[in-house]
């Protein structure tokens, strides 16, 4: 993979009629996580085995920035209140897409008196996620 601008990892959700850009985004990031299981034993040749494909696989979404509008900052706050599974859609620029449900688990509003108004919010996985390569 080259060198990707940041600004074209996207964090889409799906708000019932389709996928729609969560703008204003200044960071983002994807953290996909898979845990080990241990199957090491009285046998084992002197180092730790693990088993293949045994551990939960999770991902979280986090990001933070300025709304652009209004109803992006509806989406994400109906969500994090109602507590919905929604469908998520980021794309990897130069690497591809990843679909799935999350769970909105944090919402934070702030801003200094002298600047703008800013947002962080992280999701969580809940199932499995799908991959497309570009």
């Amino acid at each position: 993979m080259t060198a990707q601008k940041g600004k074209d990892l996207l964090l889409k959700i799906d708000n019932g009629g389709g996928f729609v850009t969560i703008g204003g985004f200044r960071t983002t990031a994807i953290r996909l996580n898979a845990a080990s299981v241990d199957i090491t034993h009285s046998l084992s040749p002197g180092w730790r085995e693990l088993l293949a494909d045994g551990g939960v696989k999770t991902a979280q979404l986090s990001g933070n920035g300025v709304f652009l509008s209004d109803a992006a900052a509806e989406i994400l706050r109906a969500s994090f209140f109602a507590g919905t599974l929604l469908p998520w859609q980021i794309i990897l620029p130069g690497f591809g897409t990843l679909d799935g449900a999350f769970l909105i688990t944090a919402l934070e509003f702030g801003g200094d008196y002298k600047a703008e108004a800013k947002f962080s919010m992280t999701a969580q996985s809940a199932g499995p996620l799908s991959f497309t390569t570009l």
